[in-house]
């Protein structure tokens, strides 16, 4: 044994001074080190003062990392000393091994460093199972607190700052997240978005010399009142989204012209029934139950059947059997209140029958559009229409027309990364609409800009965009002279607020993780010290 005492020393506690390893006790499922302090001295954790009296000794057991599948439980005797200094309210104190013990702590620091970075990755249910699979029981509580105590990690303050909004309830709370862009490591956590509170945190960093962010007011305002010194740039990305958003609402305000000119209409077959002879058209459902049922009823008169043996056979009444009877043909029997009742879907009727020839075959969206037109009926009637008389119904012979939201696509991709098929609908489509024309012309030359980084060519594009006559294009202009300056670094500068996106898609899914569990200061523990 006195051979094997200095190497279980070194591999137990190597880097630990003044340990002394006396006895390992192997079980079949625990080790049991027997260990004491060497230590002559110790601090008072109060007053700082140095002491050599021994007041006593008392043993510890903190569990440890577990070794070959085996539960591994220190046996430590530590010394209790008298505090030197006679005004320190302190009279006793135990000493701390550095390395290895803490204050009231159950386990060594090792195995508290390998709960902590599963926490950090995992957080804790799942935290839990891969503590399990350690050789560790512990609950998820344990470990969230764990994270929670950790000191905030040491930072710089950045030259480059990135800014944006993450969100830890969809629709209700918002957060910020501040980045070093140079570095690519979160800062900062903030409760909200406000520019108050953005504000008083760059006043106490006047070294931030440029702040990435989006074009939203509150960080503008933020970022002024709290980084005069600094220059904004407008993130190029939102710019370019909200450059095709603006397009797609273009393009589906002339979405009569991405369809090619029909031909001649034809004259109108002369043999189809008139209204006054036909009230309910081919497909109703009302019409086809009474025209299936008169023409059973009258081939089973002519089989010879009996008029009761058809109502027993067919399970309907004597009369109306009889009814079917008298009638010579099934039209005269469609009457009654319901039949023909004005509808205040009426009026909007012929407009729905356009765009499904049209190719718009979405009830929703065929009534958000007679709804902006003031149609006060509900969705329930549109879609009740469409599915009876309009599902079915013969659309126009031809190729289906490109939607709004592919003819978009089409003018923000760059002509030469553009499919054959898709460069002759968009050459066809813009050919029979100069107002689409010239929108794709605004879109490249802006992405000309956005790409070459030529913000001068900014205010020129502004001025060709508001006298168009495209208002979705006029309003993103105008909404680009409100904040011109960062939007004109935003397409000059090299830095962007990619980085930032990245870590708001990170913080989705620590939430994810943690569940309701994810209040802002364990997230914010995980944000900065997980990365």
């Amino acid at each position: 044994m006195n051979n094997v005492r200095p190497q279980l020393e070194e591999l137990l506690f190597g880097a630990v001074e003044k340990m002394s390893v006396e006895s390992v006790d192997v079980t079949d499922a625990v080790v049991r080190v027997a260990a004491r302090s060497t230590a002559k001295r110790a601090a008072c954790p109060l007053c700082g003062c140095w002491s050599s009296r021994i007041h006593g000794s008392y043993l510890r057991f903190p569990r440890d990392l577990p070794t070959s599948g085996k539960l591994v439980v220190v046996s430590l005797r530590v010394h209790r000393f008298i505090c030197a200094e006679g005004s320190c309210p302190r009279k006793t104190f135990a000493e701390q091994v550095p390395g290895i013990t803490r204050r009231f702590a159950r386990r060594t620091e090792w195995l508290r460093s390998m709960l902590v970075s599963v926490g950090l990755a995992l957080a804790g249910r799942a935290g839990t199972w891969m503590s399990d699979a350690f050789g560790v029981r512990v609950s998820r509580n344990t470990l969230l607190r764990l994270i929670t105590s950790l000191p905030d990690p040491p930072t710089a303050t950045p030259r480059v700052l990135g800014v944006d909004e993450y969100a830890q309830r969809k629709g209700r709370i918002y957060g910020t997240v501040l980045v070093d862009v140079e570095t690519r490591r979160p800062i900062d956590l903030l409760p909200d978005r406000e520019a108050d509170t953005l504000a008083a945190w760059l006043s106490e960093r006047p070294e931030i010399e440029i702040i990435c962010r989006d074009r939203a007011l509150f960080y503008a305002e933020g970022a002024t009142r709290g980084a005069p010194q600094a220059l904004q740039v407008a993130d190029r990305w939102h710019l370019w989204h909200n450059l095709g958003e603006a397009a797609e609402k273009c393009v589906y305000l002339h979405r009569a012209c991405l369809r090619p000119s029909p031909e001649s209409p034809q004259e109108p077959d002369q043999v189809s029934e008139s209204p006054a002879s036909s009230p309910w058209p081919t497909g109703h459902r009302f019409a086809e139950r009474t025209r299936a049922k008169h023409a059973t009823v009258h081939a089973l008169l002519a089989a010879g059947h009996s008029k009761r043996a058809i109502a027993r056979q067919l399970g309907m009444g004597l009369n109306t059997v009889l009814r079917f009877s008298r009638a010579t043909e099934p039209e005269q029997l469609f009457t009654g209140q319901w039949q023909s009742r004005p509808t205040k879907l009426d009026a909007y009727k012929p407009y729905l029958d356009q765009r499904w020839q049209e190719g718009c075959t979405n009830a929703w969206k065929l009534w958000e559009e007679i709804k902006a037109q003031g149609d006060p009926d509900g969705y329930g009637n549109v879609r009740a229409y469409v599915s009876r008389n309009l599902r079915g119904k013969p659309q126009s012979v031809g190729p289906r027309p490109p939607t709004a939201r592919a003819v978009t696509r089409w003018i923000l991709t760059h002509p030469d990364a553009l499919a054959e098929g898709a460069r002759l609908q968009l050459k066809a489509v813009l050919a029979n609409c100069p107002e689409l024309e010239a929108l794709a012309e605004h879109v490249r030359s802006f992405a000309h800009m956005l790409t070459q980084l030529q913000g001068h060519q900014l205010p020129a594009w502004i001025e060709a965009a508001t006298a168009t006559d495209l208002p979705s294009l006029q309003r993103f202009a105008r909404h680009l002279e409100r904040d011109l300056d960062a939007v004109t670094a935003g397409l000059s500068q090299p830095w962007n607020s990619g980085v930032v996106e990245g870590h708001v898609n990170r913080i989705k899914m620590l939430k994810r993780q943690m569940f309701g569990r994810a209040g802002f200061e364990l997230l914010r523990k995980r944000v900065l010290l997980y990365s």
